[in-house]
């Protein structure tokens, strides 16, 4: 089992014996720089789960941040910036931060919250490792196209176009894995293409059973499949038809995809969501995702049987799917991915869109009143 790598660049030395035994308790290996320099040589040359940065010099911070996004082997990297009170998350999530953290940090605190940064890690990484096979594929969008498979993995796969290459996106792809009953259909966009007919695709709006069936196929590649970390045990305050918010000592980074599980009585709610706001050792905001009318009435089914239900608690978890990369990188992009999945307006969701980077006692006083007027 490969071991998960951080790298940290801190000169506070309290901070730093800290996050060495946090880390080092969950473990994750940690590759300690005091010069941001000595940093940026390190991204360039190593792969890393995770970049976690001292905000203290805000600058240097956010240089080394950018340095990880535009480094191939840590493009993907987790974002981890370390704050203090009066920098916020605003200044944490403008260094380019996913996940942002205040100074001073206890050590039960900070284990708190970088387990679900290290669920995150685990699945980034599952999400990457690659399995290579030679499979045909057909793929379908206004012409029809045939290739074959040069690699694989949860996130995607590398294709190489027999004849006329594609350029048109997305397609709808259709391949045989070895082994299985049926063939996989699956969206995807190219998302880059080689010298020769060769592209890299990106699967796209992928439902809980298709990512069930690639992750299944390449674990029985694998000689040493890694587990998942157990679900996070949250605990549900607000729910509306197209989100929700979960108070949880450990949250996941905003812009992490989740599969949220919620379930009461007779009631069993299961969605996919992407996390719009994150607060520290406190809780996160979600929408759900692929916002059918089917789900709508799920949801809706939920909300009616938890008023009936109101001295019993949820039976409610929830899992990472990946980072959605944008969410840091280009916030009018992640708006858009957010946007598509609520079909009209919610009030809670478009708090939690508005104000995610707004102080925690704020925001909740906000959501506090919302809600009130709700039940007015």
């Amino acid at each position: 089992m490969m071991t998960l790598k951080s790298l940290l660049l801190s000169t506070d030395e309290k901070t730093v014996r800290t996050l060495r035994r946090v880390l080092s308790d969950l473990e994750i290996d940690v590759e300690h720089c005091r010069l941001a320099d000595d940093a940026v040589r390190r991204i360039t040359r190593h792969r890393y789960e995770a970049i976690i940065v001292d905000g203290a010099n805000a600058e240097e911070a956010g240089s080394v941040l950018g340095a990880a996004k535009a480094a191939p082997v840590n493009k993907r990297a987790l974002a981890i910036a370390l704050v203090e009170g009066s920098v916020g998350l605003k200044g944490g999530f403008e260094m380019g931060a996913h996940f942002v953290l205040h100074k001073p940090f206890a050590v039960e605190r900070a284990k708190a919250s970088f387990r679900a940064v290290r669920a995150l890690m685990k699945r980034e990484r599952r999400l990457q490792m690659r399995v290579a096979v030679q499979v045909p594929v057909e793929c379908f969008g206004a012409n029809r196209y045939k290739a074959t498979t040069l690699d694989l993995c949860e996130g995607g796969m590398a294709i190489r176009f027999s004849g006329r290459r594609a350029k048109e996106s997305p397609l709808r792809f259709s391949l045989a894995l070895p082994g299985a009953s049926e063939a996989l259909e699956i969206y995807g966009e190219l998302a880059w293409g080689g010298s020769d007919d060769s592209a890299g695709v990106r699967f796209k709006n992928a439902s809980n059973e298709q990512r069930k069936v690639l992750r299944d196929w390449l674990n029985s590649q694998l000689p040493e499949p890694e587990p998942d970390d157990p679900p996070v045990v949250c605990r549900l305050t607000d729910l509306s038809l197209g989100g929700c918010y979960l108070t949880t000592g450990s949250p996941f980074p905003r812009g992490t995809r989740v599969t949220v599980s919620i379930k009461i009585a007779d009631a069993e709610f299961r969605a996919a969501g992407i996390v719009l706001v994150a607060h520290p050792e406190f809780g996160m905001g979600l929408e759900f995702l692929q916002n059918t009318p089917e789900q709508r009435e799920q949801a809706h089914r939920l909300i009616t049987t938890l008023r009936a239900n109101t001295e019993k608690s949820p039976d409610l978890h929830v899992e990472p799917d990946g980072l959605e990369m944008s969410c840091a990188e280009d916030g009018g992009s992640f708006q858009a991915l957010a946007s598509e999945a609520s079909g009209g307006e919610d009030t809670l969701v478009e708090l939690f869109r508005r104000r995610f980077e707004a102080p925690v006692e704020s925001f909740l006083a906000q959501m506090r009143e919302q809600r009130e007027q709700i039940s007015s």
